[in-house]
């Protein structure tokens, strides 16, 4: 017999299970994704560099890492930015649409 207190539980199994996937789910998709080439064209719009100390930049300490766009983890090499669909950018580069962190 399904009791109400059983049906409950299963669903919020069911919620929390659901949670999980999708953010192995995420993870997995910001594993996949390739990395940004400094000659893509969409790189070299906003004179994107792998390596922030090459780049004359303001503030002088900001980096893809420390940019509002960027979506990786703290820690991580690179990570997911918001300019470049489906593409890694690495955390010590820079670009020209550096933005400060909310």
């Amino acid at each position: 017999m399904l009791t109400r207190r059983r049906l409950l539980r299963s669903a919020a199994a069911a919620v929390s299970l659901v949670s999980v996937a999708s953010v192995r789910l995420e993870s997995a998709k910001a594993a996949d994704a390739q990395l940004l080439s400094v000659d893509d064209p969409a790189a070299k719009a906003v004179k994107y560099v792998e390596d922030a100390t090459k780049a004359k930049r303001d503030p002088a300490d900001s980096t893809c890492a420390n940019c509002g766009l960027y979506q990786g983890k703290t820690g991580d090499k690179t990570g997911p930015c918001q300019l470049f669909p489906k593409k890694n950018v690495v955390a010590a580069g820079w670009c020209s649409s550096w933005a400060p962190q909310m």
